[in-house]
Order: structure tokens, then C-alpha cells, then sequence
């Protein structure tokens, strides 16, 4: 495989790809992002995660990387893929300030690159001290330090509460312009807008009232603004109410020195000019960064932000030249993002509005600046400001020909308007002049022409003047120097006096107009003539070499210049408006004949030269005369355009490409003079720009499309313009690309129980290459998985499906293959198998029982299934008065048995139920309703349900027994002890279907048969519990061993102190011989006071007697030892004395006070030490909890833990815990107090601990 580098781009903005191979292998793409990671701004201290999803075949391989630094540290980078959304991220833990930077995201397979950044922007919350760079000194060199050590001076910042915004961000706001909002908000992490405005507005009167202090009034504030000399400034409008008020200027909270203006080498700078204060900042550098602040005394004024970024132009601004009217366009692209720039015109700062539309690209990397509607006031120099960079380039604009006034040729086109005209005012002059000389008075008047636009070495003709001694008023002369234009025309004012007409020659001539005075003249040149007029002051220009004009002739048109096509005749044509005079033609002022070559013709007022058949001869300036007035054209003689005729056959052939390649076109032609290319893609013109690039020489031309689409399939054209006439070129551009899906919709032909036959329509585009083949995908209806099911020729356009089950739904994809790729896919409606079989109705719902939340109910199937499986029922409720159904499970969850539990009752209500049987059809009818059954409880005989019979309890703690029962109507309960009602010091807690007997503080003569009596209308019933209140069994007496029987040993102890009082109270011995060496229990429930055991002799032995009852084990009462050793002298031992360990318990960490709300958790713990370890005992209000079964109790190597899962009013008063061991007793206590809660809690709420 051949290595190339072929650079793409993405339909993503600020991807770039690289291809590898020069063609791609069929169904295989370069890497790309589908989603590119966007821009971050974190608070130091945060996570910041970028997120990107690619795509590519083969799958593409994901990598980060930084512009200044490296990801390579796995306890600040890390990087994960999310399979279930396809996500690759890279997320960095404990943002710093260091790691703000450009990151970069590479997604790489065998066939290609592709590579996009994002910036990362790290805020700190405050503002710190710089660190220092760690160098030691010795004490000489930190005393010289100290003599040159300045005392800065902190600005006095409001202290930032925990969980608060950033007091910066508010400063900010508060002097920045709304258009700057939405960027500082995005700075700091803002996203409640509404809320942000809102406080906002309370700040900003709290400011103007701290700021009433000491100033009158603010305005005008300007942010910080780069200047193209290089210098930042920012500036407002401030009267003070006392002019020796201290002014302070800060950068980070750290006071500045400033200087007044006059010393350029001073780095900070504040110019005063009236009410105005300027601050600049010479000489910026990367450092200069940060936030600048104003204050009067202690008053902020006003705050801004100067962000430098640290990048450099990627791309320079390029000159632009336009003509009047177009748009120009000036894109600067940076090494790293940049938010924001500055855009200068001539030094002067732009804003985005209607004149300049400025844009960002969606990486930051490249900033546009359109100028709108150029004129000659927007030419100059513009610039792009980065912080300390900046790229300039110059705007040329040029005057627009087709906004300047006709050509001569053009305005001759109308001189028979234009004679007529003067006609009219040559008559109206004569008749006010006949009007003078009969009332014996003269008329003055004068005219002024303005002048012609745009012409070459014009001259203004002399005056015209007409004095009115004798009673009229005659226009005595007027002379014109001719120069090299062309005359003009031009209207102007008139006034009373000397009648003057003005004139200018020019190449080119407009109209201008001027309101009349009370005089009217005519002034005369060589090459012209201008009237001036009193009634509107018009003044009318025509060429004409007579002098003495005939006002009875005039031309109603005159000549227009002519381009004349070598070889080809030319007609010159004019009109008078009589059709009773001759005139003369001429040619470079000789005059013509039809000797001449030339056919001279006359139809009626029309007048006719034609020239049969053009040469360069032919050419020069060509004017027809009649009684002293003419009309004058230029003729030119010249080619059309030609282009080569070998390129112009190889132009010919269509370009084929594939889509996302280049297709160029190229034409050469001999070189001509004045010629214009233009290059059309389906009849619309192409520019040089974006993905078009078009190349113009001398000599012949290029069309370059880059990255050319299936919709760029079309028609190309070119076409070469001179004053002559054009010529074209046509060619094609295919480009070859997947095709467009098939069209739809699908019809279905068959539809049977076992088969579906499927048609479809070709794709509208084929893609330029025919389609090949066609695939066919389906899914059925529930599931999750697309399965290929056919794939068949181009010439098919049906498909059968034999594998569907009947009344099964499917939904069909069709996609389209060619050479080029694969289509997207048409996609179908959901279609069923066979025709619809529907069910039948079951038996109406029969109620088996009923209780206030819940309603069991039963049914039997319908007679008959629509010829499908049963998948399940449906089943409905309607409550009474009501006339709505609803439905108690959905069709896509059927209820599989014949039963169901209705538990969405409400107590007292009654209902009705239906249900309806469901197949692959769907649902079928319902059944009839079932009777109307009421939500409720049925009369029982109480009943108690699962209860214990037997209870033992350690004195001292308390007496709790829980009954559940169940009974309707609630029955009246009564506790009885021995037969006996329970003392009234015992607390009876009744809850629904629950009570509770309390006896607090035990004691040994509570124990007895404690029996609970249920009563109600429908019966009684009473149940047995027996409570035994005991302890731990103090240890048995002494123990002797006697021997009466060689091979057996009777042991013998003493009573226990606790065998008279406790009946359950027995004995257990274990036994260690020298052989074993381990203790076993040798008897357990002995009730008497001896065991004989057998020995072996040769073994010493030693027994321990424990007195044992419910509560377990006493301490051991240890035998002597039995055995050959028992007379033997012991040895003194030469093994250290043991050091004890043994200790009283203590306290380490003591119980805290909880205030947890009702319904919430509660977690109490203490620390406890001792050595053996303590028996802890937990006490509520003085009352043993142990054995309670609402407290979960705990002991974790000395962390005493106490829980209770929600807490009850009851649940208030004190707690202890106490510590216990053979050396003595340790305590400690808490108050625990249940705060009422506004709303009922629920599972899971807040739990206190401590």
C-alpha cells in the first residue's frame, strides 16, 4: 500500500483530516468526529472532562494530548470509553491553574488522521500570593532585600462565603456592557441567567448608593481595549464631589503606581481631561494580564479584565480589494483559541452591528470580519488584535462603473430626448423674448450647466450673455475649448442679469438639476451648446459643430457608438424629426459616399450608414450633420474572444469524481486585451473563495473545486467577454458518490401467515454509478436487533420474506449499493403478518375476596383465540358513580394467569372489573363486568398472627412484647399477667394491627404468663406469652474431685447463689487432660451438683463447672488437678514476670447531642477502652435497650454503635451508655431531641450521626 498524505476537511467545523492511501478500500473511511470536544472554563480545584464521539471503518483508535505538556500521568489524566453512548472522554482531576492550556483529541486507523482541539480555561476562586522560586539567601543578602522592599498596599476585598459566586464576577458585571454578559457568565460557570439578571439589578443600586458617597455621577465606562500602537486602555466619565479624593489603581487586589501621562516610560498611566479619565498600559507583555479596578477611597468605580493569550497568527489578515457596494472580508486564524479579539479600521475600534459583522468559528481558532457594503470611505487599514499580537492589511475599494453616468455612446442614446428638450426651451426663450420687446422691456437670464462626470480633459464653454439695452435679450456668444473627451450633459440654476450657458466636455456625462431663476440665455460653444432658462433653470448640452441652429430641426435620436465584428456588417442609425431634410455623413470629418463602400439610406426620419463588411479601416469616428446640427459615434472594429481549440476539445470531456476529491478544469486561449473570465456552475456564477478556487492568467484559466459533493453534479461553463461580444465553453462535473435511498413508500403485495412480499421504487440518484444491488433489513416489533434478511440484484425490485409469523409486526429497511457505497436506508411502517384473528371475551371477573387495599380477583378464558396463542389479559377497572375505565396493565405487559391483585383501591370505594383476552392480534373484546365489590376489610374473629410464646429478658432492661393480629371490627385489647391485669406503670402502645406491652425496668419477680385478650363483635381470642426475667448465673461453689472406683473420678461443686430463684438454672463441665490439651465438655444440663467422669491414669487432668440458664454461661469454677503430677514439686520458673494489660474501662470519644427531624435516621457512637473488654449496656430514660428490637445495637473493637432506622417523638430523652468489666465501671450520656418535620419523611431520608 502506497503512504500519502491527503489533507481533508470535516464536515465537523475545526477537524482536520489526513488520508493515507491514495484510493480507499470499498466500505472503508478515514477517522472523523461525529462529535468534536467543545471549549471548558473550570474553577481551580474542579473536574474537567472533554468528551468526544468519532467514527471510522475500521474502528479508530482514540488519543489526548496537550500543546504544553503531556497526559501521560495517570493520577491527573485519565482516559475512559463509554460503550453504551460511544463516548471517549479524558478527564483531569484537580484542575490547576498550570494545566489550562490547548488540548488536542487524535482518532487514528490504518487509512487515516483525523485531529481537533479544545481549550481548557482555569479560573482560581480569590486571589493569591505569587509563590516563590524556593532559592535560599544568606542573612546579608534577605537584610539588602529588606531595605528594598516596597509595602503594597491590598485592596480591601469582601470576604467569599462558602458556596458563593466569585465577588470578582459581580464587579465584572457591574461595569461591563450587556453585550458582554453572556462571555463573562461563560467565564465563571454562570447558567441561571434569569437569576443573575435579577441580582444584578440589587447590586447595581447598592453600588450607585455606596458610590453616592463620593462620587456625583458615572458614565461613559469603556472595558480595557488593545490599541493598535500596542497600548491598553480604558477609560470613563467621572465628576468627584471632593477633588482631593484619593484615587487607587489595582491589578489582582494589589495596589499600582500610575502616572499622569507626560512620561511614556511609565508603565501605568492616568490622563485627566475634564470629567474624562484615561488609563493605558505601555508596553504589554504576557503579564499584564488580570483585573483592574478603580477605586475612590474605598469605593469601587470601576473593574475590567485584560486577558493576553499566549498564541501566535496561524493565518495573517490578506489585503482585500472590492468594488462600491460588495462585501469584504478579512479572517485572522490563531495557534490556540482565543474568545475574543479586537478589530481596528484605521485605528479605530469596530463593533458588530449592520456595517461589520463579526464572527468566531466554533473552535476559537479563526475570527472573521465582513465589512458591509464597501464605499470609498471604508478603504484604509485594517487590523486584528490578540493581546500583544496583531496582523494588519489594507483595504482597496474601487468606484463602480455601473454607478457612474452613461457613456457618450450611452447618452447619445437619448438625444433625441435630449434635442427635443431643447427645442422646447429654444421656443419657450423666443416667445418670452417676443413678449419683452412688445411690452417694451428686456429679459436677462442666465444658465449654468454643471459639470460632466467623469470626463478627460474637459473644458467649460465661455458664457453666453444677452444684455437688455433695446429692449431684448440676445445670447451674444459662446465659446467651449474643445478637449480630448466628449461632451456631457448638465442641468443648472438660472438667474437674472447676463444670461450664461456653462458647459464641460467629458468622457462620460450625468444629470444634475438646479431650481430656475427669472432670466433665460443660451451660450454657445465650439463643440455645444447650453440653454439656460428662468422657468426651471435648465440647462441642455448636445454636441453639434452648427452654430446657427435651425430651431425647427433637431434630432429625435441620435448615434451610438459602435464594436463592430471584424468581417461582419455594422449599422449606423439616427433620427430627425422631420422627415423632410437631408443630411451629410461623415468619417474622420471627411465626407462619405456609397463610393465610399458604404450603404447610405433614408426611411422616412431615419437615417442609415451601414458598412457591409468591417475591417480596420472602417474604424474611426463617424457623425452625421443636417443645417449646422450633428450627431457623432465612434466605431471599432475587432474579434470576439477565441479560446485554443485543443483545450477548448479537451474541455469538452466531463470530469469524473469521486465525492469528497478535487475536480479541476483548465482553459487556455491566446492572450487578448480587456478580456473577462467568468466561470458558472449550473448558471450560476462561481467565485474565488472557500472550497472554489479560480486562477485567472493571461493566458488561459483554472476552476479548482476542493472537496466537491453529489449535489456539485452539473453543468460547467466558461465564458470569455471583451467589448466584441463573448464566446462559451461548456463541459460537466460528475461526481460519484453513494446513491440516495429507494424511494417509497413500500408497498406490501401479499401479506400472508407466512409470507410478505415487499416493493419499492429505485433511489431518485443513483449517485452517478448504477445501483448494483439492493439490501433488505428487518426488525420485529418489541425487539432491539436489526436482522439481514436479502440481498438481492439492481433489476429486482420486490423481495419476499418466508420467515414471519402471523400477527407478528415488522418494520423493513431497503438500502441501495453501488460502487461508490451504500445508501441510507428507507425505512418502512410497522406491518403485520396475515390479517388480524382477535379473541374472544373471557367470563366476567369474579371477586374471590376483598379488603381496603386490596381486591383478589379471578376469571376463565374466552371460548375461542382467534386461531393464535393466549399471550395473556388485560384487565380494567371502573369506580362506582364513574363511567371511565382504567386500565390496570398495559397491552405490552399482559397479566399471564387467570388471577390478578388489584392493590390500586382506595378504601370504602366500590369498583367493577373487566378484562380482555390478548393474542399476536392484539387485544380482543371485553368481557362483561363483574358485580360492584367494595373495598374493605371482611368481619373476622380476631386472629393473632405468628406470635412467640416464650421471652426472656435480662433484669434491668425492659419488657417489650409485640402482637400482631388481624380483625375487623378492631377489637378492644386487654393485657393480664398471672391472670391478673398488668400493673398501670406498664405502657400498652397500639398501632394498626399491632400492640405493643411495655414493662420498663425489669425485674426478677416480673417474670410470669403474660396473656393478651382480644375482643370484638365476631369473637375473642387470647394467646399465652411467657416472660422470663433473668441474668447472668453467678458461678457454681468449690469443686472436689473423689476417687471410690479405680478409673473414675466424681466431681463435685457447690450451688450457684442463683439456684433458688431460677428453675431453669443447670450445670455444664468441660474437661482438659494432658493428652488432648484442649477443654470439652464432658456434661451439659446437669441439674445436680455431681458427675462421675472415667480417667486414665498416667494423665493429669482439670475439670471447670459452669452454672448455665437462658441468658448463658457463668464464670468457671475450676477442680484442682487430678493426676500423676499432682504431687510433684514445682520447679521454680526461670520465664519473666508477665506484664498485665489489664485496666477499668474509660470514655475516649463520648456520646454528641442530636437534633434529627421526625421520620429521619439517627446514628450514635462512642469510643470505649478497657482490658478484658467491657460489657456495654445502652439505657434510654434509664430503661435497658439491649433487647429491644427498634434499636440495631453494635460493639466494633471499642465503637459502641446505637441506630434507630426512624426516629419517634418517643424516641426523645436521654441515652447511656455503660462500660463494665472486672476492674471497674465507665458512663457516658446524651439528649436525643426529635424535631417535628413540615412534610411526612420518606424511605430513605437523612441520617444524623455522631
Amino acid at each position: 500500500m502506497i503512504q500519502v498524505e491527503i489533507k481533508k476537511r470535516s464536515r465537523v467545523p475545526g477537524v482536520m483530516i489526513t488520508q493515507y492511501v491514495k484510493e480507499l478500500p470499498r466500505g472503508k473511511t478515514t477517522p472523523d468526529f461525529s462529535r468534536k470536544p467543545i471549549t471548558l472554563t473550570v474553577q481551580e480545584g474542579k473536574v474537567a472532562i472533554f468528551k468526544a464521539m468519532v467514527s471510522g471503518d475500521p474502528t479508530p483508535t482514540v488519543t489526548w494530548a496537550r500543546n504544553k505538556g503531556d497526559t501521560s500521568d495517570p493520577e491527573k489524566y485519565k482516559t475512559r470509553y463509554n460503550e453504551r453512548t460511544r463516548e471517549h472522554a479524558l478527564e483531569i482531576l484537580n484542575v490547576q491553574v498550570d494545566q489550562a492550556d490547548t488540548y488536542k483529541c487524535f482518532a487514528t486507523n490504518p487509512f487515516g488522521k483525523a485531529v481537533c482541539t479544545a481549550a481548557l480555561s482555569v479560573f482560581s476562586v480569590g486571589f493569591k500570593k505569587k509563590k516563590t522560586d524556593g532559592q535560599t539567601n544568606d542573612p546579608e543578602d534577605f537584610r539588602k532585600m529588606l531595605k528594598k522592599t516596597n509595602t503594597v498596599k491590598k485592596r480591601k476585598e469582601k470576604p467569599k462565603k462558602e458556596g458563593e459566586i466569585d465577588p470578582k464576577f459581580w464587579e465584572l458585571m457591574l461595569s461591563a456592557k450587556k453585550a458582554d454578559y453572556e462571555r463573562i457568565c461563560h467565564e465563571f460557570g454562570i447558567t441561571d441567567f434569569r437569576w443573575m439578571l435579577k441580582q444584578l439589578n440589587l447590586k447595581k443600586k447598592e453600588k450607585e448608593d455606596e458610590q453616592a458617597k463620593v462620587v456625583q455621577n458615572i458614565d461613559n465606562m469603556k472595558q480595557i481595549e488593545v490599541k493598535t500602537s500596542g497600548r491598553a486602555e480604558f477609560e470613563f466619565d467621572m465628576k468627584l464631589k471632593d477633588q482631593n479624593s484619593n484615587m487607587y489603581l489595582y491589578k489582582n487586589g494589589e495596589m499600582i503606581d500610575y502616572g499622569d501621562g507626560t512620561d511614556d516610560s511609565s508603565k501605568h498611566n492616568m490622563k485627566k481631561t475634564g470629567d474624562k479619565y484615561k488609563f493605558s498600559i505601555n508596553n504589554l507583555d504576557l503579564d499584564d494580564s488580570g483585573l483592574y479596578q478603580v477605586d475612590v477611597e474605598d469605593v469601587n468605580i470601576f473593574s475590567t479584565t485584560l486577558a493576553i493569550p499566549d498564541v501566535e497568527f496561524d493565518g495573517m489578515l490578506k489585503d482585500a480589494k472590492v468594488v462600491e457596494g460588495q462585501d469584504a472580508v478579512f479572517e485572522g486564524v490563531f495557534s490556540g483559541p482565543v474568545p475574543q479579539i479586537t478589530w481596528c479600521a484605521n485605528d479605530i475600534s469596530l463593533e458588530h452591528g449592520d456595517k461589520y459583522n463579526i464572527t468566531v468559528s466554533e473552535d476559537k481558532l479563526s475570527h472573521r470580519l465582513v465589512v458591509k457594503n464597501c464605499s470609498q470611505e471604508d478603504k484604509g487599514v485594517y487590523t486584528a488584535i490578540a493581546g500583544i499580537k496583531s496582523s494588519r492589511a489594507t483595504l482597496a475599494v474601487d468606484e463602480d462603473p455601473n454607478a457612474r453616468g452613461k457613456s457618450r455612446g450611452g447618452a447619445m442614446d437619448g438625444a433625441g430626448d435630449l434635442a427635443r428638450r431643447l427645442a422646447e426651451e429654444q421656443a419657450r426663450v423666443q416667445r418670452e423674448k417676443d413678449e419683452a420687446a412688445r411690452s417694451g422691456k428686456g429679459t436677462d437670464g442666465s444658465g449654468d450647466g454643471a459639470d460632466g462626470h467623469d470626463g478627460t480633459d474637459g473644458h467649460d464653454g465661455t458664457d453666453g450673455r444677452g444684455d437688455a439695452a433695446d429692449g431684448r435679450g440676445d445670447g451674444v456668444d459662446g465659446r467651449g475649448d474643445e478637449g480630448d473627451g466628449h461632451g456631457g450633459l448638465g442641468l443648472g440654476d438660472g438667474s437674472g442679469g447676463n444670461a450664461t450657458g456653462k458647459y464641460e466636455r467629458g468622457g462620460e456625462g450625468t444629470e444634475g438639476s438646479g431650481e430656475g431663476g427669472k432670466g433665460s440665455g443660451t451660450g454657445l460653444g465650439a463643440d455645444g451648446s447650453a440653454v439656460g432658462s428662468g422657468g426651471d433653470g435648465t440647462v441642455i448640452i448636445i454636441h453639434s459643430n452648427a452654430f446657427v441652429p435651425d430651431d425647427k430641426v433637431h434630432f429625435a435620436s441620435g448615434l451610438s457608438d459602435k464594436n463592430a465584428l471584424r468581417g461582419k456588417p455594422a449599422e449606423l442609425v439616427c433620427k430627425l424629426n422631420t422627415d423632410k431634410i437631408d443630411g451629410v455623413w461623415y468619417k474622420d470629418g471627411k465626407k462619405l459616399t456609397s463610393k465610399d463602400g458604404v450603404v447610405i439610406s433614408k426611411d422616412g426620419c431615419t437615417h442609415k450608414l451601414i458598412i457591409k463588411n468591417c475591417n480596420d479601416s472602417d474604424a474611426g469616428l463617424y457623425h452625421f450633420e443636417v443645417n449646422g446640427r450633428k450627431t457623432e459615434a465612434m466605431v471599432k472594429v475587432g474579434d470576439l474572444p477565441e479560446f485554443d481549440p485543443d483545450a477548448l476539445q479537451k474541455f469538452s470531456n466531463p470530469v469524473i469524481v469521486k465525492a469528497g476529491q478535487s475536480a479541476s478544469f483548465k482553459m487556455a486561449f491566446p492572450p487578448q486585451a480587456s478580456l473577462e473570465i467568468k466561470w458558472f456552475k449550473k448558471g450560476s456564477e462561481l467565485h474565488d473563495g472557500g472550497s472554489v478556487k479560480v486562477v485567472k492568467e493571461s493566458n488561459h484559466s483554472r476552476l479548482q473545486m476542493k472537496d466537491c459533493l453529489r449535489s456539485d453534479t452539473g453543468q460547467i461553463k466558461i465564458q470569455l467577454k471583451n467589448s466584441f461580444g463573448s464566446i462559451e465553453a461548456l463541459s460537466s462535473l460528475i461526481v460519484l458518490d453513494k446513491p440516495g435511498p429507494p424511494r417509497g413508500p413500500l408497498e406490501v403485495n401479499e401479506s400472508t401467515s407466512a409470507v410478505l412480499e415487499l416493493k419499492w421504487n429505485p433511489p431518485k440518484d443513483d449517485g452517478g454509478s448504477a445501483v448494483t444491488n439492493y439490501i433488505i433489513e428487518r426488525q420485529q416489533v418489541g425487539q432491539s436487533t436489526w436482522k439481514k434478511i436479502g440481498d438481492i440484484s439492481a433489476n429486482h425490485l420486490t423481495f419476499r420474506d418466508r420467515s414471519v409469523s402471523l400477527g407478528k409486526r415488522y418494520i423493513y429497511r431497503i438500502y441501495a449499493e453501488n460502487l461508490e457505497g451504500i445508501s441510507e436506508a428507507m425505512e418502512s411502517e410497522k406491518i403485520m403478518a396475515g390479517s388480524l384473528m382477535f379473541p374472544g371475551p373471557p367470563s366476567p371477573p369474579k371477586v374471590v375476596s376483598a379488603f381496603k387495599n386490596c381486591i383478589n380477583l379471578t376469571w376463565t378464558p374466552p371460548e375461542t383465540d382467534g386461531g393464535n396463542t393466549i399471550l395473556g389479559y388485560q384487565l380494567e377497572k371502573c369506580k362506582k358513580d364513574t363511567n371511565q375505565w382504567v386500565t390496570l396493565n398495559p397491552v405490552s405487559e399482559p397479566i399471564k394467569a387467570l388471577k390478578y391483585a388489584v392493590k390500586d383501591v382506595s378504601e370504602g370505594s366500590e369498583y367493577e372489573f373487566r378484562v380482555t383476552a390478548i393474542n399476536m392480534s392484539g387485544a380482543g373484546e371485553h368481557s362483561a363486568p363483574s358485580v360492584m365489590v367494595c373495598a374493605k376489610n371482611p368481619n373476622m374473629k380476631p386472629h393473632f398472627k405468628d406470635p412467640e410464646d416464650f421471652m426472656v429478658v435480662r433484669s434491668g432492661y425492659s419488657i417489650r412484647i409485640k402482637i400482631d393480629y388481624e380483625a375487623t371490627p378492631p377489637p378492644d385489647i386487654t393485657w393480664l399477667k398471672n391472670g391478673e391485669p398488668v400493673s398501670p406503670w406498664n405502657k400498652i402502645i397500639h398501632s394498626d394491627g399491632t400492640c405493643t406491652l411495655v414493662v420498663p425496668s425489669s425485674k426478677y419477680d416480673d417474670s410470669g404468663v403474660y396473656t393478651i385478650v382480644a375482643k370484638n363483635t365476631m369473637g375473642q381470642a387470647s394467646f399465652d406469652i411467657e416472660v422470663r426475667v433473668t441474668d447472668e448465673p453467678k458461678p457454681p461453689g468449690p469443686v472436689e474431685l473423689e476417687q471410690v472406683v479405680y478409673g473414675k473420678v466424681i466431681i463435685k461443686w457447690g450451688l450457684s447463689p442463683d439456684h433458688e430463684r431460677d428453675d431453669r438454672l443447670h450445670y455444664m463441665v468441660e474437661e482438659h487432660n494432658s493428652n488432648a490439651r484442649i477443654w470439652r465438655t464432658i456434661a451439659d444440663h446437669l441439674l445436680c451438683t455431681t458427675y462421675t467422669t472415667s480417667i486414665q491414669p498416667g494423665q493429669e487432668y482439670h475439670f471447670k463447672v459452669y452454672a448455665k440458664n437462658d441468658m448463658g454461661l457463668s464464670d468457671p469454677s475450676d477442680s484442682p488437678t487430678w493426676g500423676v503430677n499432682s504431687n510433684k514439686v514445682v520447679a521454680p520458673s526461670t520465664v519473666p514476670p508477665v506484664i498485665s494489660l489489664e485496666r477499668p474501662p474509660s470514655i475516649l470519644v463520648p456520646l454528641k447531642y442530636h437534633t434529627p427531624p421526625k421520620g429521619y435516621q439517627c446514628y450514635m457512637t462512642c469510643a470505649v477502652r478497657g482490658c478484658p473488654s467491657p460489657y456495654i449496656a445502652w439505657y434510654h430514660n434509664g430503661i435497658c435497650i439491649n433487647s429491644d428490637k427498634n434499636y440495631y445495637i453494635t460493639n466494633a473493637f471499642g465503637v459502641c454503635s446505637m441506630y434507630i432506622l426512624r426516629v419517634r417523638p418517643e424516641d426523645s430523652g436521654e441515652y447511656k451508655v455503660v462500660a463494665v468489666n472486672s476492674f471497674g465501671k465507665a458512663e457516658c450520656s446524651s439528649t436525643l431531641k426529635v424535631k417535628a418535620f413540615p412534610y411526612p419523611a420518606t424511605g430513605g431520608g437523612a441520617e444524623t450521626q455522631g
